[in-house]
């Protein structure tokens, strides 16, 4: 019997296999990303495992796929849920970048510390918002809708074995290898022919909108590696020639702990495609769709840090508006150096990131000298040791950011309309399954961490207020 996440792990070898067959700059982004670790970890040590063991970071990835309806949605919740893993966070990337990018997402992930450890594969699932009068005018809408209901994504013998692998939490042999290779193939760009008027008219509302309803089937978009130092990967990546996207998208490289997600990518290049025309004669076209992102995890922030997070890009961006000729990325940095504590202590004293808390093995009571009553005077005496949990999710700006800079074309909005209502319920409701608070788990990591703590040095501590 194969467990779910031995599929989720095999899920992911099988996929990078096949995006870098089509895809082969993605295999360089993977090569370059494991120098860069091995490095790193030569020069740091223990250090560099700060976020995750070296074996963990470089098996890591982080795939992306696009959708057009709640149907699709709920299909795509039934594949990744045989893999273990669940949709959490909201992402409204519509109000997220200037450019037309009409999506709502979520990202399918394991949710156990344990799951993650074993492999922490994770989907970032965009679903298409036709609903929004601002991209998709009445006519426009009914022929999408249309066209996207006439199409199946995902074939009744993989669901079937999906649905298996979600109750019984495990497959045959023969039956995983089965649903491995329907779910792979899912996934591969379709050879089939291209409508290219239909997909030329969506293309002037949205690159995104085109790559989503102006096909007959999904395809992995992208798929990111994680690496230790991502300023050194892209020197590497552009002394090799390969075209970076212009900016790193996330908190900027600064002197304090690594915070969150920092992201880049190499530019979406031109593939060949299958093209039909109005006469109905087929060409050779080329269209500029999919890309490789790359990623550095930090820290998971609390409410307050994630707030302080916003607070700090909207004045950087006044910042950069008032001095256009400023380095943006000095800009944020001086920010960081100025408003962020420069130390996990004082993260965790400020009650701005999440840990997890242990007892320190050699300082384990032995006597009934009193204890601290905190978390955090646990921690300053030595009796307790604190370790930063990882980001696992995502930053709305931060993929509209990458989406955005690799468009052919800003693509077109009317402003003068109201946008379509989506949220956190919306989406839950459209996949049939809740979609998870991301905060509330690394709230609840922390907390039982706090407990076990107790326990073990008979105190009562309240998980809830650590400090």
């Amino acid at each position: 019997m194969i467990s779910q996440w031995r599929l989720r792990a095999a899920f992911a070898v099988r996929l990078s296999e096949m995006y870098g067959r089509e895809v082969p700059a993605y295999t360089t982004l993977v090569d370059v990303s494991r120098e860069v670790n091995e490095d790193v970890l030569r020069a740091r040590g223990a250090d560099a495992e700060r976020l995750g063991s070296i074996g963990r970071v470089t098996a890591e990835r982080h795939g992306a796929i696009r959708v057009g309806t709640p149907a699709e949605l709920r299909d795509v919740a039934r594949v990744f849920g045989a893999l273990g893993m669940r949709p959490v966070g909201f992402y409204d990337l519509r109000e997220a970048a200037a450019s037309a990018v009409p999506v709502v997402s979520t990202a399918f992930r394991p949710v156990d510390a344990e799951e993650l450890a074993r492999n922490p594969f994770r989907v970032f699932t965009s679903l298409l918002t036709p609903a929004d009068p601002r991209f998709f005018d009445a006519d426009l809408r009914a022929r999408l809708e249309t066209f996207l209901a006439g199409r199946e994504l995902f074939p009744p013998e993989l669901l079937a074995l999906a649905d298996r692998a979600g109750a019984e939490r495990e497959l045959p042999e023969a039956e995983a290898e089965r649903f491995l290779q329907l779910a792979v193939h899912a996934f591969e760009l379709s050879a089939e022919p291209i409508d290219q008027a239909w997909y030329a008219e969506l293309e002037k509302v949205s690159a995104v909108a085109a790559d989503i309803g102006g096909v007959g089937s999904t395809h992995i978009n992208h798929l990111t590696p994680r690496v230790l130092d991502i300023d050194e990967l892209y020197r590497r990546m552009t002394d090799r020639g390969i075209e970076m996207i212009d900016a790193i998208q996330g908190p900027p490289d600064w002197k304090g702990p690594d915070l969150l997600l920092r992201q880049t990518s190499f530019r979406a290049l031109a593939e060949p495609r299958a093209l039909r025309r109005p006469d109905g004669t087929v060409t050779r076209g080329a269209l500029r769709v999919r890309f490789g992102e790359v990623e550095a995890r930090g820290i998971a922030l609390t409410p307050a840090g994630r707030a302080l997070y916003d607070r700090l890009l909207a004045l950087v961006d006044d910042q950069a508006t008032a001095r256009p000729a400023a380095d943006r990325t000095a800009l944020a940095r001086a920010l960081w150096a100025e408003h962020v504590p420069g130390s996990e202590r004082e993260l965790a004293a400020q009650e701005l990131a999440y840990f997890t808390y242990s007892v320190t093995p050699d300082r384990a009571r032995t006597s009934d000298a009193q204890l601290p009553a905190t978390i955090g005077e646990l921690v300053d005496q030595g009796w307790v040791r604190a370790e930063p949990v990882v980001y696992e999710d995502f930053l709305p700006r931060s993929a509209a950011g990458i989406f955005q800079s690799n468009l052919s074309g800003e693509g077109s909005r009317n402003t003068g309309q109201e946008g379509a209502a989506y949220d956190s319920d919306w989406l839950s409701d459209a996949i049939g399954r809740e979609v998870l608070d991301p905060f509330a788990l690394y709230e609840r990591q922390q907390s039982l961490s706090i407990t076990r703590v107790g326990r073990e040095l008979g105190l009562s501590l309240d998980g809830t207020h650590p400090r």
